[in-house]
């Protein structure tokens, strides 16, 4: 993910570097670091023209962290949405924000602590929903055989896990 320059700690560790390719003239390391990072293309270069004082702000930073790990994670479905929330969280709360930008720090912990909490909290959905559900199974269209168990993790429990995750 972070293959040429690594990874960073901070918004300020990104601009810092990016500071050191803009006086080396170094556009296209700009633009590495931008990529590489979750970083749009055209905010580099409103940077490399001077058009911005920094390559990233703390929520760009964050969210481009984000953006790269799910990427990399090939997330769907539920997943996305997991995503998603840790970036409203970010929005909301700059210690998820720097939270989520530390070192060591990862999409997949924090996806894979919600997962497990999930399990831990399994309800068993009510017969009656079961036995009228229908499935497509093997191309065709079935009454879903029970008994059915879903994750039990709310969102104001996912956002506690969250910010747990990222601000201790």
């Amino acid at each position: 993910m972070f293959e040429r320059f690594g990874e960073f700690d901070s918004a300020d560790e990104i601009n810092k570097k990016a500071k050191e390719l803009l006086e080396a003239a170094d556009t296209d390391g700009i633009l590495t670091l931008a990529a590489e990072n979750g970083i749009d293309t055209e905010d580099a270069d409103a940077y490399i023209t001077g058009e911005e004082e920094c390559l990233a702000t703390p929520l760009m930073a964050a969210t481009g962290k984000l953006l790269v790990e799910g990427r990399d994670l090939q997330l769907e479905g539920k997943l996305i949405d997991w995503k998603n929330l840790v970036l409203c969280l970010c929005a909301e709360d700059r210690r998820v924000c720097d939270g989520v930008r530390r070192k060591g720090k990862s999409l997949c912990a924090c996806i894979s602590a919600m997962i497990s909490d999930s399990f831990g909290t399994k309800t068993q959905v009510s017969d009656k929903i079961v036995n009228v559900t229908m499935v497509r199974h093997n191309g065709k269209l079935e009454t879903l055989r029970g008994p059915l168990y879903l994750d039990g993790l709310t969102n104001a429990r996912a956002k506690q896990i969250i910010r747990n995750y990222y601000t201790k």
